[in-house]
């Protein structure tokens, strides 16, 4: 164990920002599940580096990042974060003997976030170094969510890489404690007002309930993550997004709300869309969590997959719009319309693309359109994580991966058992492959997906579902 100690620039109190909110209050809504909303990340090291000028490195980061040195507090006025201005941060050494380099960071990435953090006295992340052959090769790092979203870690990605090379960096001008002071004045306060309307335009008189099924005796765990590996998936959402002139974004997210949709029963898909919200310039390299939830809202055209697509790209602009916002005046207003309505509405399905890019630069030739559906018989699926309990009924998580298509959904097996989630993420995989060759109508779209409304889904996936371990 070795110690590395920072000393920043400033120190200081501020009010959460808005992404801080809506952490703040996930992290408490999921209570002994709130290892979640860990986020693991590991920075390889490049080169021949000793150990110092690692932790050096690292150093740089933590004095200028204030997030990286921020606890978070409940007083009498709120939530607050404060930012340290000196302290240290604790660095495990591990030996990766003859294992992976990667693989053994990796892992030590997950065991080091699946501890919850304890927010008002805790750094927000916890780190160890990876060794080989004396020399450190990686290291693995768990983040709270209350300190970083993907973009940010995308943005110690890339400082980090800088830092090794021996490259000086420009000042970190912007920083969590600066946001939090925009947002208290215009034009943050009108924008928050109004995505608070639109939400409660489409709250007010919507479903209360994901589903109208009752919940059913859950399995054990009732919680759990199903992850697909697909080349298929990929080959067909990119070339389909070039097709329709749309990102692979809109394409996936159109395929996971149709299915969705379909085992509700439903005509329209009501999701919280995970939005970067780094609009401002100020944050496009700001480390903090700035991402937030829009409200997507896809009514099903009675046409064909094609006019789904164009739907949902207007529906995630239209989301895109709406996801800055004050999260204490939403849940007020939500409460609200509970008050009103007897409860309030269940907002339990969301969609989240966490990928840097839209792309696959490393997917293998696939041939011609009609030669990608022999591509589904190499795809596999597998429970990936589980936990005692979550806020979600149904979350769909595209995840990076360059050479193929990784698509992740977490049920409320109380809701969708592991057989129904493992059939939704191949129908999303069956709908694209088939609508590469095909005009797929609405109509079509239980049979091409092989589900159906729940409780009488069909269990029968696309080919190749009877290979998934």
């Amino acid at each position: 164990m070795v110690t590395v100690a920072f000393s920043g620039t400033r120190d200081g109190e501020a009010p959460l920002t808005w992404g801080q909110r809506l952490m703040w209050r996930a992290v408490h809504l999921m209570g002994d599940s709130q290892t979640f909303l860990s986020c693991p990340w590991v920075l390889p090291v490049y080169g021949r580096r000793d150990l110092d000028s690692v932790l050096d490195a690292l150093r740089v980061l933590l004095e200028r990042h204030e997030s990286l040195r921020t606890t978070f507090v409940l007083t009498p006025e709120g939530p607050v974060q404060r930012v340290a201005r000196r302290g240290e941060l604790p660095v495990s050494l591990v030996d990766a003997g003859h294992d992976r380099v990667l693989g053994v960071a990796e892992r030590l990435a997950a065991e080091l976030g699946g501890t919850p953090f304890a927010h008002d006295r805790d750094l927000p992340l916890r780190c160890a170094a990876v060794t080989k052959n004396g020399r450190p090769a990686a290291l693995a790092l768990a983040f709270s969510h209350l300190a970083v979203d993907f973009q940010a870690l995308n943005t110690l990605s890339e400082e980090w890489k800088a830092l090794l090379r021996g490259e000086e960096l420009p000042p970190a001008d912007w920083q969590p404690m600066d946001q939090a002071a925009a947002e208290r004045e215009e034009p943050y306060p009108a924008r928050s007002a109004k995505t608070v309307r639109y939400w409660h335009s489409v709250l007010a008189d919507g479903p209360l309930d994901v589903f109208d099924h009752p919940p059913r005796e859950a399995e054990d765990p009732r919680f759990i993550e199903v992850g697909m590996e697909s080349v298929a998936l990929a080959v067909a959402a990119q070339r389909l997004a070039e097709r329709w002139t749309m990102s692979t974004t809109t394409v996936l997210l159109a395929a996971c709300a149709t299915v969705l949709a379909t085992v509700s029963g439903r005509t329209r898909a009501v999701m919280q869309l995970v939005h970067s919200n780094r609009r401002d310039a100020r944050t496009l390299t700001m480390v903090g969590t700035v991402e937030q939830d829009g409200l997507f809202v896809l009514d099903l055209p009675g046409t064909d997959f094609a006019a789904t697509c164009r739907a949902a790209h207007r529906g995630a602009l239209k989301a895109y719009h709406n996801a800055h916002y004050d999260p204490f005046e939403m849940q007020a207003m939500r409460e609200e319309i509970g008050r009103r309505r007897g409860r309030e509405p269940d907002l339990d399905a969301f969609f989240n693309d966490r990928r840097t890019t839209g792309t696959w630069p490393g997917l293998p030739p696939a041939g011609p359109d009609e030669a990608v559906a022999r591509l589904t018989d190499k795809t596999r699926t597998h429970v990936t994580n589980a936990w005692p309990g979550v806020r979600f009924k149904a979350f769909f998580t595209v995840v990076s991966a360059p050479d193929t298509g990784k698509l992740s959904l977490i049920v409320d097996t109380a809701y969708l058992p592991k057989d129904t989630a493992v059939a939704m993420l191949r129908g999303v995989e069956a709908l694209l492959v088939r609508a590469l060759v095909e005009d797929v109508p609405m109509t079509a779209v239980p049979d091409v997906c092989g589900v159906g409304p729940f409780p009488g889904f069909k269990t029968a996936a696309p080919p190749g579902a009877g290979r998934s371990r």
